[in-house]
């Protein structure tokens, strides 16, 4: 099975674009997007989502055209898994990108999910749809391989290269072929699962831990406020022990902790055992921005502001500091529910374009408008520089100041 590999990106977003980057240093690469706009952006060197920069390279083509990915013979999927509004997995891009694969596929091709799934999607769900539209038979005709995607966006530490890899393959020989795929642009190395259901639960299970850890310390958060102390001071004294576990509180958003653990729920409820701190962590974590919505107007109310019309200035609409990516931000939940207050918000972020049908907004400290709270959200760079004056020269009366991050030596309220 020894040839000379061109590769095939289905999916060309945070986790496609790099992955296509990368291999284009060794292998001709064909990066697939159903987005005719985000093609045309990437062909010309942009990268709307301002995570990595796009250089001119020749063995790399960027298409939206099905033909196109003809004369490939390794294929890796990085469509969106996102749930439904019921907390469904939604598998509906995954599988209209298995068809798309099918119809290309030839004798001994290789399709690599990286995609994240439960436990048995790719074997289960998506091989089924290659067999069959293909017309070829699994691991005599084509084989697969699961590699799931580690990619934290505006982390240059945990980038492509610098995270190891899981992989897997179908068969003993195919899971060695992925691997040392994947070691060709991967510095840190990789790490070769047993099989891919292994490697599916691995994933999945990454951020299901983080999402349980978080959603400790938000209990925590709600609880010590209520006695009136200070987490933050709390947690620096608890991690003078060896093994206590750097976690903290926060808003838990994006397109991996407030999604993957559904992925596992899911399965597990299937199979007929139902998890409930996995449910409990879920619910916990989806109640923080409900909790900061309260307090914000408490606070308000405490400094003798009419709530009805106040402006509320939120700073931050990403669902992590330091990047475009506004997949699942709970700080719209944020806005919701101050507006069911009947509170105007404005939303600034140095990294979303201004958009007033939005509520978005231009740089505040260059504006003369006044707020009667301000919530810091995010931990962007750029507003961990400013400083309790700064903020007063925004505030219209008492300063309400809530900091979610805790980046702030002086602010009414942190969480």
């Amino acid at each position: 099975m020894e040839k000379e590999y061109k590769i095939a990106i289905i999916g060309l977003g945070y986790v496609g674009l790099p992955l296509a980057l990368a291999f284009a240093k060794h292998y001709k690469v064909i990066g697939y997007d159903i987005n005719e706009k985000r093609v045309a952006e990437l062909n010309k060197g942009v990268d709307s989502n301002l995570d990595v920069r796009v250089k001119e390279n020749k063995n790399l083509n960027f298409t939206g055209n099905e033909g196109d990915l003809k004369s490939s013979n390794i294929y890796i999927i990085t469509v969106p898994t996102p749930v439904d509004k019921d907390n469904i997995p939604d598998l509906t891009f995954l599988k209209s990108a298995s068809e798309l694969v099918a119809k290309n596929l030839k004798k001994d091709d290789i399709v690599i999910y990286e995609s994240t799934v439960y436990p048995g999607v790719t074997e289960d769900i998506c091989v089924p749809i290659l067999a069959k539209v293909s017309g070829l038979s699994y691991n005599s005709e084509f084989y697969c391989g699961y590699s799931p995607e580690r990619i934290s966006p505006g982390a240059e530490k945990y980038n492509l290269q610098n995270v190891v890899k899981v992989t897997s393959g179908s068969t003993k020989r195919v899971a060695e072929l992925v691997d040392e795929l994947y070691n060709k642009i991967i510095i840190a190395g990789t790490y070769k699962a047993p099989s891919i259901k292994v490697a599916e639960a691995a994933k999945v299970i990454e951020n299901t831990q983080r999402d349980v850890n978080i959603a400790l310390m938000n209990e925590l958060a709600m609880m010590f406020d209520k006695m009136a102390i200070d987490t933050a001071e709390v947690l620096s004294a608890a991690k003078s022990k060896w093994n206590f576990l750097d976690f903290k509180p926060g808003l838990v958003g994006g397109h991996c902790i407030g999604v993957d653990p559904y992925y596992l729920l899911h399965k597990s409820e299937e199979m007929g055992y139902k998890p409930t701190l996995l449910h409990s962590s879920r619910t916990i974590n989806n109640s923080v921005a409900s909790f900061i919505v309260d307090k914000t107007i408490k606070l308000m109310i405490d400094a003798d502001k009419v709530i009805k019309g106040s402006s509320v200035l939120i700073m931050g609409y990403t669902f992590k500091e330091n990047c475009a990516d506004t997949r699942n931000t709970k700080v719209k939940d944020i806005v919701e529910g101050l507006e069911n207050f009947s509170c105007k918000v404005s939303i600034f972020d140095p990294y979303i374009p201004v958009n007033l049908e939005d509520n978005f907004c231009d740089n505040p400290f260059a504006d003369y408008k006044k707020y009667d709270a301000i919530i810091v959200a995010v931990s962007h760079d750029q507003f961990v520089k400013h400083t309790t004056d700064d903020f007063k020269q925004l505030s219209k009366g008492k300063l309400v100041l809530l900091d979610i991050k805790g980046i702030y030596n002086k602010s009414l309220w942190k969480f």
